[in-house]
């Protein structure tokens, strides 16, 4: 077994001990207000999108009732999240597709889902995953600089950090895994002072550049 291998399942043995249950962050009800909530994230905390949410879901829960809305009144709601113009107009513009194209349905595979106005790669794959239940590893800011810590990605982009995950972590474990990456990270190894005597998966196999930095 590789050096990485062995790295990849002492990591899925810790965080399976630490996080054995995985609730989605987001509030939601269905695949609809999912992808609107994963994305206003886009540089914003999933608990400030959960403030905000209730408020809009109240006015339009569904691709039908939200293409109705003025885009300025959607973007006054969602302007704690920020980039509230940008993203008001695409929840506007991707709803009104979902109900011409789609008849209201989230479509259920990537080329689709990435076509829809505001949507990513990394939001098309949370909604797969964690929507559909679709093998999918969406990287985060938080998975992106633990797995560079940990020394199995490069780090060089979150591309190719995906493929790195993929590569090392066993499919049936993407699902809960970058769930339970995103809640280490939060918890024990933030992106801003971050503490060696806490964060013991890095202490354990973080790389040596990782470990004298936080040292």
């Amino acid at each position: 077994m590789s050096r990485k291998k062995e790295k990849a399942q002492f990591i899925v043995e810790a965080l399976e001990k630490l996080y054995p249950e995985t609730p989605i962050p987001l509030d939601h009800k269905d695949p609809y207000t999912l992808l609107i909530a994963v994305l206003l994230s886009a540089q914003c905390t999933d608990a400030r999108v959960n403030t905000v949410t209730p408020t809009l879901f109240q006015l339009a829960d569904n691709p039908f009732d939200m293409a109705l809305q003025p885009v300025a009144h959607i973007q006054g709601i969602i302007r704690p999240c920020g980039l509230s113009p940008k993203k008001a107009a695409a929840i506007s513009a991707l709803s009104k597709i979902l109900v011409e194209k789609y008849n209201g349905a989230v479509p259920q595979n990537y080329e689709d889902l990435e076509a829809l106005p505001g949507v990513g790669h990394k939001t098309a794959s949370v909604v797969m995953s964690q929507a559909f239940g679709f093998a999918a590893f969406p990287v985060d800011t938080h998975i992106h600089r633990l797995l560079t810590r940990w020394g199995l990605t490069s780090g060089k982009n979150v591309e190719q950090t995906e493929r790195d995950a993929k590569k090392y972590f066993a499919e049936e474990t993407w699902n809960k895994l970058h769930l339970q990456i995103i809640f280490y990270g939060r918890e024990f190894s933030p992106a801003r002072s971050p503490k060696l005597e806490i964060d013991f998966i890095t202490r354990q196999i973080g790389t040596s550049k990782a470990i004298k930095e936080m040292s």
